[in-house]
């Protein structure tokens, strides 16, 4: 039992033993300089948050062109250290300015790089030294040029400053843990005194003062009785020396706070410079436990988090799987084609080449033929003595018999002598090709791309009783097969984000959304798709719907309008005030007090309950004209009597006619009514208004206005229906059936804002399940 126990326990500890080993390994990733590939050494602080070798960024500047001072000539190096130099000798100091100017002007060396140093100015020697910027310092006439140093682990450059490497901090916290790596893997190391005659002593003792380790003799040596180095306080033995705490590397004073605007740690003369004025600093401490305490839920989270990191790790091993056999077979794909151009190529070429050789064959069977055709009319040639016999001949029957057959031979050989052309041109131009295009097509062939992201037309977009929108694609994009319509409701008071709700493969560049909410904010996007995949989405565009059921209804033209001064369209959904002769003749009578009667036109239904919400757009030349509600009772007998401009309840600079001025202030008015001139809308801050009121103002006329009517409450609102801003709202009379209604005053037109499933454009209807083309 107890063997089993001991076997238990020894697998446990081996177990842990490999999970640090294998931690261990994967730290030292994080552990290597970007440039050596070596563990850190005196690693600095970037502003770009990664770390680098003091040498190797010494030896990074002096490849651009950089003077730096030489890292090594720190204590710590074999060259500096105590044993070549007196113990009583304090550390070299850095050369005084005065004494830096007799160098530079003699060609003498500064540090051992005399070639370096030689022939630079006073301020860049002392920018790239590290030691020439300082308060109280007064600079040249010329202002000093920054360096700039590229990082090798983000591939850009990065502004030091002035003072180069030396506005830099050490990151001592790395070192640390670079130092118990390299404890932990290699435990039986020990490390050695620095000044013992072989064999060495085994060190025992460190000075941080001096950066070196002692063995027992070697440090009492180093640091006798009643000097200065008797002083420094012994630390344990290690290979890499830092000091007691985090230096300015400008002022060489401790950091004791960190400026949250700069994002660096400063020391209390950096404070009051005046680079930090007004800038938020804190002490250190507050830094210290807010940074931990973030950095210790990111920590927390991430352990807790390792079911999702390994299925994150799954998916993406899986994703270079597939994007290896894609890549194989996009390269076979590309392969294939290019063949089947090669194929097509040598196939037009064979039947070029057949082209041309028949038309070479059948030109040269031509000139071979007129060659012999030649041949036979010189004077050793068969025909030539043929001729010669027959005219050998008495007989004149027979004679006559072959010699006609002779002289029409004779004659074609007279012809072809006197009129010579050769029966085929030797000229081939005819025959060549005009590859132009072909080559410029050949140049362009390149993979495709899918489609630039869409650019939403606004002038278009709209909700209503839907929503219609509509967009278009870059001048130069590449053609789309279908896009993708995505859209979600926006709520400021829910936590999270809702989900999108995607409709795919929308043809054509418009579509239709719907059931939607009421009085609702939907966030809307597009991208499209074609052989190459899905392209970048549209900006997001806001659309607000309407605050109520939108309604639908028509112009009555049966009954109570005035037919000679106004005109409904056979839609009716517009209507135009046209008062012609007559009001001509009323407008010579206006100072004989002549009354110029108000044109009414309602809509053919009646709203008994709920909310209604309809939109129209009223023409900015339009002279007078008022959009409202009112009682179905009170507008028949506005049609039975009308009513005039002159009488002060309906005056055209009243603002907004309430009807009740006749009656107690309690009692709601039977019309209610937003008045509209001349492109300006006349808002009265809910208050009747009188001509000679001063408190009355205007707003500039919208491209449609919206009227949302609550029957319960017995409210009218007045919005500009494109931003939904509300212009207006006022109480009306619901006791009986209220009408849409509008007047006009002289001349002017409106139409109602047409429902969006009734456009004629629409394309495609989304929303629920649904999808038509």
């Amino acid at each position: 039992m107890a063997e089993g126990e001991d076997l238990q326990t020894f697998t446990s500890i081996m177990d842990a033993l490999v999970r640090i080993s294998t931690s261990m390994k994967n730290m030292e990733r994080e552990l290597v300089c970007p440039v050596c590939k070596e563990m850190y050494k005196q690693p600095l602080a970037l502003p770009c948050a990664h770390n680098v070798c003091h040498v190797c960024a010494s030896e990074v500047l002096l490849q651009h062109g950089y003077l730096c001072c030489d890292p090594t000539s720190e204590p710590s190096s074999p060259a500096a250290t105590p044993a070549t130099r007196s113990p009583r000798l304090g550390r070299r100091a850095v050369p005084k300015p005065d004494r830096l100017d007799r160098l530079l002007k003699s060609g003498g060396t500064a540090g051992g790089d005399g070639d370096g140093a030689r022939g630079l100015s006073r301020g860049r020697a002392e920018r790239f030294w590290g030691f020439g910027t300082y308060p109280g310092r007064k600079r040249g006439t010329v202002h000093p040029q920054t360096v700039s140093f590229p990082c090798p682990a983000c591939q850009r450059d990065v502004d030091l400053g002035e003072r180069g490497l030396g506005s830099l901090f050490r990151n001592l916290t790395l070192e640390r843990v670079v130092e118990r790596y390299r404890q932990t893997i290699n435990i039986s190391a020990a490390i050695m005194c620095q000044f013992c005659k072989p064999p060495q002593l085994e060190a025992t003792k460190g000075c941080t003062e001096c950066k070196s380790s002692f063995c027992n003799e070697c440090f009492k040596l180093y640091h006798p009785w009643g000097t200065q180095k008797a002083q420094h306080e012994p630390t344990p033995p290690t290979l890499t020396f830092r000091p007691k705490g985090l230096m300015c590397p400008e002022h060489k004073e401790e950091v004791t706070h960190y400026c949250k605007t700069c994002q660096r740690l400063v020391c209390q003369l950096c404070r009051v410079r005046r680079t930090h004025t007004s800038h938020k600093i804190t002490p250190v401490l507050s830094a210290y436990q807010a940074l931990r305490e973030k950095l210790t839920k990111s920590l927390a989270y991430i352990l807790s988090s390792q079911d999702t990191v390994q299925t994150q790790i799954a998916e993406l091993e899986e994703t270079v799987k597939h994007t290896e056999v894609n890549g194989s077979q996009a390269k076979e794909e590309v392969s294939q084609l290019i063949q089947g151009l090669c194929a097509m190529l040598e196939e037009k070429r064979a039947t070029l080449l057949q082209a041309i050789e028949e038309c070479q064959q059948e030109r040269l069977a031509s000139l071979h033929c007129q060659i012999q055709e030649h041949q036979a009319m010189l004077e050793n040639s068969g025909m030539v003595g043929y001729a010669q016999e027959v005219l050998k001949e008495t007989d004149h029957p027979c004679f006559v018999q072959a010699a006609k057959q002779l002289h029409n031979r004779i004659l074609r050989a007279t012809d072809s002598l006197q009129s010579f052309r050769p029966a085929a041109t030797a000229s081939f131009s005819h025959f060549q090709l005009d590859v132009s295009r072909e080559l410029k097509l050949l140049t362009d062939l390149a993979f495709i791309r899918a489609p630039e992201a869409p650019v939403i037309d606004t002038q278009r977009t709209y909700a209503y009783d839907q929503i219609f929108l509509c967009w278009r694609l870059p001048q130069h994009s590449p053609s789309a097969w279908h896009y993708t319509v995505e859209y979600r409701k926006t709520d400021a008071k829910a936590k999270g984000l809702k989900l999108w709700q995607r409709r795919e493969e929308v043809r054509g560049t418009s579509a239709l959304v719907e059931y939607l909410d009421t009085d609702s904010v939907y966030v809307l996007r597009v991208k499209g798709c074609n052989k190459a995949g899905f392209g970048e989405y549209s900006e997001d565009i806001y659309l607000h719907t309407p605050p109520a059921p939108v309604l639908n209804f028509f112009l009555d033209n049966r009954w109570g309008f005035n037919r000679d001064r106004l005109a409904i369209s056979k839609d009716q959904r517009a209507v135009r005030s046209v008062p012609g002769i007559p009001m001509l003749f009323a407008a010579e009578r206006l100072m004989t007090s002549c009354h110029l009667s108000i044109d009414l036109v309602i809509g053919d239904v009646a709203i008994t309950q709920g909310k209604s919400y309809w939109a129209c757009c009223v023409d900015p030349s339009s002279y007078l004209v008022k959009v409202g509600v009112g009682l179905e009772s009170k507008l028949q007998e506005w049609f039975q009597v009308p009513q005039d401009v002159v009488s002060p309840r309906y005056d055209p600079d009243s603002g907004h006619d309430s009807g009740a001025e006749d009656t107690t202030v309690e009692a709601p008015p039977p019309y209610a009514f937003l008045t509209i001139g001349m492109g300006k809308i006349l808002l009265s801050h809910g208050s009747a208004l009188t001509s000679r009121d001063p408190n009355g103002c205007t707003v500039p006329l919208p491209p449609r206005i919206g009227i949302c009517l609550d029957y319960e409450q017995g409210k009218v609102s007045f919005y500009d229906a494109v931003s939904f801003r509300e212009l207006w709202e006022c109480g009306v009379d619901c006791s009986g059936p209220v009408c849409p209604a509008f007047c006009f005053i002289g001349g002017g037109a409106l139409h109602l804002q047409e429902l969006v499933a009734n456009k004629q454009e629409r394309k495609v209807t989304i929303g629920g399940f649904a999808k038509l083309d």
